[in-house]
C-alpha cells in the first residue's frame, strides 16, 4: 500500500517478488493493461528482474475476474464511501473489509458460503440447506 499510485511502487513489488522466484526459471507476471502495469519504468524493471509480463485479454484470452470483482467491490462498496484521510486509515479500512468479506459475506459463486467456509471446508451442508429453505 502506498500513499500515491506511482510506477516505482509497482516496481518495488515486482523486484521483491522476482527475487523470490529466481530458481523457478523466468517467472510470468499476469497483469491487466492498466497504466500502473504498462509503462517505461515497469518495463525496465521487468527486464532487469527477468520477469515476463503476460497481459490479460491481450497475450492470453483469460483474466482473473474473481480478484478483479473483489477489488472493484472493495473500492466501490467500501473505500469510496469512507474518508481516506491517511494511509493508516486506508489500511484499517482494507483490513476490516477483507476480514468481513472472508468471514461474513456469503457469495453466490460459493452457493451461499463465505470464502472462509469454502476454504476451510466449514458449513459443507449450507448449499443443501439453502436450497431446501428456498
Amino acid at each position: 500500500m502506498a500513499a500515491r499510485l506511482e510506477p516505482t511502487s509497482t516496481c518495488q513489488v515486482l523486484l521483491a517478488a522476482g527475487k523470490q522466484l529466481v530458481s523457478a526459471g523466468r517467472p510470468l507476471l499476469y497483469a491487466d493493461a492498466g497504466i500502473e502495469n504498462v509503462n517505461g519504468i515497469v518495463d525496465a524493471t521487468l527486464f532487469s528482474a527477468c520477469l515476463e509480463r503476460v497481459l490479460a485479454q491481450v497475450d492470453v484470452t483469460f483474466l482473473n475476474s474473481m480478484i478483479g470483482a473483489f477489488w472493484r467491490s472493495l473500492k466501490h462498496q467500501w473505500l469510496y464511501l469512507n474518508s481516506l484521510e491517511s494511509v493508516e486509515r486506508l489500511r484499517t479500512l482494507v483490513v476490516f473489509y477483507v476480514e468481513q468479506h472472508n468471514t461474513q459475506m456469503p457469495h453466490a459463486a460459493f452457493s451461499g458460503q463465505t470464502p472462509d467456509e469454502m476454504y476451510f471446508g466449514m458449513a459443507a451442508n449450507l448449499p443443501t440447506e439453502l436450497a431446501a429453505a428456498r
